[in-house]
């Protein structure tokens, strides 16, 4: 199940305000603040507790991987 593009063009990190990379069907990531958002059956969970951090080289692959809402 694939987030809907216009749905991922509103959809921003609850912490920086600031837009989210789509990674796969798997997580919402924030590069800036390296945080990963999951999606649990196809719905982001977008609260800062649930968020986690991530490592170099998740965020390299993330950043590989991720598609903008602009794209």
């Amino acid at each position: 199940m694939s987030i809907d593009p216009t749905l991922l063009s509103i959809l921003a990190c609850p912490q920086d305000k600031g837009p989210l990379l789509l990674v796969g069907d798997e997580v919402l990531y924030n590069p800036r603040l390296r945080r990963a958002y999951p999606i649990e059956n196809g719905i982001p969970v977008l609260l800062i507790d649930e968020a986690r951090d991530v490592d170099d080289a998740a965020h390299a692959d993330y950043l590989a991987r991720g598609t903008a809402a602009d794209a």
